[in-house]
């Protein structure tokens, strides 16, 4: 069986998911195809012409933890098996479109194209979200990072053509249309990052410092007016958030009122957010959001944890093709910008 999980641009809402906060992803049409049939002897073993050969490891997840990157296999087998899923084994083969740590979720997709799998080859039914979360838990559980729900939730809610507004607090969730006329560009930066061996868990922990000092549970209950009791590094982390939260909605209505020049403006402020409050920018990704700037972009920011990995670009969907052409012949040394359009999210083909 065939099994499909696309990678996810976040539009916006960066650093705001696993505060219960809100974000607008896509995902996108990059993402990883799984080839697999179910084995009888309990074991799953992948192989990727991508990524290399794979650890065979218990349809369970139980047994001594595997290295590489089926140790995101692993942890989301086991997770499964917390849920109920029978220990069904499985071979396969996995291929991928998605550049590895550029910012569009390659370890989400991985693990939402495995899980689907798994639960493929076991005749094991979960809703969608509730597969989201096993996916979130399985990403702490392999390699210790404290992520949201966002990229995984983006991963399994994707729809053509539009956008995912969630809150993250609650995991409700509607569909927001994509004008047309908006195009996304993703520049790479060429500093891969693993989030990992930076500095996201750091941030994380900070935020819910600052969350704790004025009592709230998630950053949607949180005003302006209640950073005035915060100071230094607190009020900075959660300023950030709280602000960042009110540009998701900003956003969302500029999509709405196909309002382009609007919807980049905000990207522009989400970036020096980030740069400035949150601190998870890194001066090969400034450069590269002025360039977009410069070469058309209506606005841009960092994508994802920041640290390195990418830039995204809204521009005027004819204006696309010369943007980029702009932006590769400036900085010939990096990969050509990439288009990417919403498209459907996680399923069997």
């Amino acid at each position: 069986m065939n099994i499909w999980a696309p990678g996810r641009v976040n539009l916006i809402g960066e650093h705001t998911d696993y505060s219960g906060g809100l974000v607008l992803p896509a995902a996108i049409q990059l993402g990883l195809s799984f080839d697999v049939t179910k084995r009888s002897d309990g074991v799953v073993d992948l192989f990727s012409a991508t990524f290399g050969a794979g650890i065979p490891f218990s349809a369970d997840g139980s047994g001594a933890h595997v290295h590489g990157w089926t140790r995101f296999g692993q942890a989301v087998a086991a997770e499964l098996a917390l849920l109920g899923r029978r220990p069904i084994g499985m071979a396969g083969t996995v291929s991928s479109t998605l550049p590895p740590g550029s910012g569009l979720s390659s370890s989400a997709a991985l693990e939402v194209g495995v899980a689907l799998a798994l639960c493929a080859v076991a005749d094991f039914n979960i809703p969608p979200l509730e597969l989201a979360a096993a996916c979130q838990r399985a990403e702490l559980l392999a390699v210790g990072v404290p992520c949201g729900i966002l990229d995984q939730a983006a991963c399994l809610l994707g729809a053509r053509d539009a956008a995912i507004l969630l809150d993250c607090g609650t995991l409700e969730y509607k569909l927001i249309s994509i004008p047309e006329d908006a195009a996304f560009l993703i520049l790479d930066s060429g500093v891969k990052r693993q989030l990992e061996h930076s500095g996201y868990a750091r941030r994380r922990a900070e935020l819910e410092s600052a969350l704790a000092v004025i009592g709230a549970d998630t950053s949607t209950l949180v005003t302006e007016d209640d950073l005035a009791g915060l100071h230094g590094l607190h009020r900075r982390r959660l300023r950030h958030v709280v602000t960042e939260n009110t540009r998701v909605l900003g956003f969302t209505a500029a999509l709405a009122n196909d309002d382009l020049r609007t919807a980049g403006a905000i990207l522009d402020a989400s970036h020096a957010s980030l740069r400035d409050d949150y601190a998870v920018s890194i001066p090969e990704l400034d450069d590269l959001v002025a360039l977009a700037r410069q070469c058309g972009a209506y606005g841009a920011r960092l994508l994802g944890g920041g640290f390195g990995g990418a830039v995204l670009a809204l521009v005027d969907i004819e204006l696309a093709s010369e943007v980029s052409e702009a932006i590769a012949t400036t900085r010939p040394e990096l990969e050509s910008p990439m288009l990417v359009h919403a498209s459907p999210g996680a399923h069997a083909l």
